[in-house]
């Protein structure tokens, strides 16, 4: 494998494939320094103020003068707003079927939507009925849930919000559709919510908003009807206990892949991030868009630098200036609340060789390979398009998730470079370690290598089809290693947007 990696011809840096020592050569420029793995070295003068590129795009200017072989990273490279004039709908490429259509084996619901699992849930409306969900969802321990082969589990979806905010506006109508999305989410045959009764976000609104009617798998209460905590654990049990048999009567069927909905997300990233794992997983959901199936990508912070090659991809003017408003809401966002766009990437990141939220976004925008940009979406608000879809979200990876599994996705794929444990209910999430020293190191989490692409022992094109023939087993039933640990109780985290008030 060569010392490093120059991703375009115009590049002024190139990527360290392992640590290089000072006096290394590299296309006849001298490394000055000690230069870690992961890390950019300059091939070329970059006064200060010039433009730093990577991936044949802006990253970052020079701090201060940057001579050739220097180490290049946060200490003398600067961040500033992006300012770009946008084209629309200019690098349309044209989705070509899928020659034979793909099926997985999943639960077909009454109003004709897929699901992966099957699941029954505990959701709360407010922080004050989370220890009631928890105590009802733990009643059913596995020796009762044996009987019912069919069920994956009794879950508990707890937050620490609800309440202590205005009752309209961005925080509430987002939460609201996070609870419309799990009680109607293709994952769940059966929903139980359980409120405290006083709180700001009123279950009987919601109710009332999204058309919900209660039913033998749809059950509501709250605290101060049902008359104590005790009692309402009590009824709780008794109302789960009675969906289990129904439950367990679904069956998995054929399904086409242009069922599946997937998540498209990155966190824990590194410098391999936009080179091996997101672009494979890129090309996974190329397959999946040819199939008729969809991907949601989030996490505006992180598509921050990179939208304008989003835009270019718009099937129209109006899908294009909605992804642009979600940047200028960003921007305004973080100025009122004494942030910046440049916040992210974390101190993770930067050890892993990110320097500037335009590297780490050009690298995150991968993940959505290159078909057109078909819907732009509120955070939990129902995906309806089909193809590639985006949907805003913070760049925290529980929120950004809790949002596109409202939204409708029956899978998670997750890509990191620095290790992540986490985990989704109840979508599962599939993980990708763009790196094979990571993918050694941490067997159990994670699910498909893609640090072989580095080595040449494998391509995009193939890491990417793995990644796809993936979903399609995991969809089918099969456990990815983050749910066969167990994870997902504990990242249900509804984005809280407006003042607590």
């Amino acid at each position: 494998m060569k010392p490093y990696v120059r991703l375009d011809p115009s590049d002024t840096v190139v990527t360290a494939t392992r640590p290089l020592e000072a006096g290394t050569q590299i296309e006849g420029i001298t490394v000055l320094t000690q230069i870690p793995t992961g890390h950019k070295v300059a091939m070329s003068p970059m006064p200060k103020g010039a433009e730093v590129r990577k991936y044949a795009q802006l990253i970052g200017y020079a701090a201060t003068d940057i001579a050739p072989g220097d180490h290049v990273h946060t200490h003398n490279v600067e961040f500033r707003n992006t300012d770009v004039a946008y084209e629309y709908g200019t690098d349309l490429r044209p989705v070509s079927p899928a020659d034979e259509p793909d099926t997985f084996m999943g639960y077909r619901r009454e109003n004709g939507s897929a699901g992966t699992r099957n699941y029954i849930a505990v959701v709360t409306s407010v922080n004050c009925s989370a220890t009631a969900a928890r105590r009802i969802a733990d009643a059913f321990g596995p020796e009762e849930l044996a009987a019912y082969p069919n069920v994956d589990g009794v879950v508990a979806f707890v937050h620490g919000t609800g309440c202590g905010m205005a009752g309209s506006g961005d925080g509430f109508e987002a939460l609201q559709r996070v609870m419309w999305g799990y009680a109607r989410h293709p994952n769940h045959a059966g929903v139980l919510m359980v409120g405290l009764g006083c709180e700001m976000n009123q279950i009987d609104w919601l109710l009332e908003a999204y058309g919900l009617k209660q039913g033998p798998l749809f059950q509501t209460m709250n605290i101060q009807n049902v008359a104590g905590l005790r009692r309402t654990i009590e009824t709780g049990i008794e109302k789960v206990r009675a969906m289990l048999p129904i439950a367990n009567m679904a069956q998995r069927t054929p399904c086409p892949a242009s069922e599946l909905k997937v998540a498209l997300q990155c966190g824990g990233s590194d410098a391999w991030s936009g080179i091996t794992a997101n672009p494979a997983l890129g090309y996974a959901c190329d397959l999946l868009v040819a199939q008729g199936g969809t991907g949601v990508l989030a996490e505006t912070p992180e598509i921050y630098g990179a939208e304008h090659l989003l835009t270019r991809r718009a099937a129209d003017r109006a899908t294009g200036e909605k992804l642009v408003g979600l940047i200028r809401w960003w921007e305004d966002y973080t100025a009122r609340n004494r942030g910046s766009m440049d916040n992210n990437p974390s101190p993770g990141n930067k050890k892993g060789g990110l320097t500037t939220i335009l590297e780490k976004s050009l690298g995150a925008a991968a993940k959505g390979g290159t078909t057109p940009l078909t819907g732009v979406y509120k955070y939990a608000e129902p995906v309806t398009a089909r193809g590639f879809t985006f949907m805003d979200s913070p760049g925290y990876d529980p929120a950004s998730v809790t949002g596109q599994i409202a939204g409708g996705c029956n899978l998670v794929c997750f890509t990191t470079g620095r290790g992540s444990a986490f985990g989704s209910k109840p979508a599962p999430t599939i993980k990708v370690a763009t790196n094979s020293s990571l993918y050694e190191r941490m067997p159990e989490d994670m699910d498909v290598d893609t640090g072989l692409i580095l080595s040449g022992a494998a391509t995009v094109e193939s890491k990417g089809r793995e990644i796809y023939e993936m979903f399609l087993r995991v969809a089918s039933g099969e456990m990815s290693k983050s749910e066969a640990q167990g994870l997902g109780d504990y990242e249900f985290v509804p984005w809280q947007i407006g003042a607590v008030m």
